[in-house]
């Protein structure tokens, strides 16, 4: 019987998200709600597995890792792009996509959570009161309206970050590499330099893909450019903040962070950020609404089932899906 492998299922709710029991009926199907840990563990895992449904940006799949799992033959990746798929596909394993995050509410609604949360110190609230110490300790926050969002990357999740903003009665700038002022002024921004971005924003809300050109844009010389006490929230790439710099300017208290994303995931223990200063971190879920898991799932589960059948279906092309 084939056997496939439903991992990265780290928040335990693929079980409840979608309807496997037409899947059930022609496989085994074992979930993993743990991080698999090193490219060994993950090898030790998988190496018995026909098929493995994976939840995009979690597990790893170098190529060395892939080499090492001759016996799979179908792969599926929730989202439309992640790192290793190529290298799957030119191992011979057939590879599909999902749909999700096409709208791109899930992710912006997250970055403004965790802007609000920067701003009014809401972890900080919430540990005073459970701890019996109430406004004891909690630094008042600053008003949003008035104040300045700047957006790197005004594509589809930074748009609505944009409208959001404006709703607040936020100014917002905007910088990408395309930018103009027309497709600036369509989504109620101002299009200006990234220099300018960064010295002229009182917060800062990454929405960029990951690029040879965007790896490490977020220097320590951007850095320096922020306001005193600026938030720079980031829901996108972690290898886009240079994190030595980061850490830095967190720990010299002259901007504060608001993180959904990581250079290592899980965030190992005793790494610096989770002990840094003015942050506010959450653990990569941006995406990871009961909506998207829904969508997510039931496509993965149709997806295995067309390769069963011979037909596979939502084929990811390495031509057309870049990361």
């Amino acid at each position: 019987m084939t056997r496939i492998a439903i991992i990265d299922d780290w928040q335990n709710v693929a079980r409840a998200s979608a309807d496997w029991a037409p899947l059930e009926n022609r496989a085994e199907l074992v979930f993993f709600n743990r991080p698999l840990g090193s490219p060994d563990e993950i090898v030790k895992a998988l190496e018995g597995f026909d098929a493995i449904l994976a939840m995009r940006e979690r597990t790893i799949f170098s190529p060395e890792v892939i080499a090492r799992l001759p016996r799979l033959k179908f792969f599926n990746m929730t989202g439309r792009r992640a790192r290793g798929l190529d290298d799957l596909v030119r191992h011979g394993v057939a590879v599909s996509i999902t749909g999700g995050g096409e709208t791109g509410e899930d992710t912006a609604e997250h970055a403004l959570a965790l802007l609000l949360a920067a701003v009014r110190h809401v972890p900080a609230g919430d540990a005073a009161v459970k701890a019996g110490h109430f406004q004891i300790g909690v630094e008042p926050g600053f008003r949003l309206a008035g104040k300045t969002l700047g957006i790197l990357g005004l594509g589809l999740i930074g748009g609505k970050v944009a409208g959001y903003a404006r709703a607040l009665g936020m100014e917002v700038l905007a910088w990408s590499r395309s930018m103009t002022a027309e497709k600036a002024a369509a989504a109620g921004a101002k299009a200006v330099s990234r220099d300018e971005l960064f010295s002229g924003s009182d917060a800062i809300s990454i929405h960029l893909v990951l690029s040879d050109e965007t790896r490490g844009m977020v220097d320590a010389e951007a850095l320096g450019r922020m306001r005193p006490g600026a938030i720079l929230v980031n829901t996108s790439r972690a290898p886009i903040v240079d994190e030595p710099a980061l850490l830095k300017a967190l720990n010299e208290n002259r901007i504060q962070a608001a993180l959904d994303v990581f250079m290592e995931e899980p965030l190992p223990p005793g790494h610096p950020l989770a002990t840094a200063p003015n942050t506010v971190l959450t653990p990569h879920v941006g995406y990871g609404t009961r909506e998207a898991y829904q969508l997510f799932y039931r496509n993965s589960i149709e997806n295995m089932l067309a390769f069963l059948d011979g037909k596979p279906i939502r084929r990811y092309e390495p031509e057309r899906h870049a990361v």
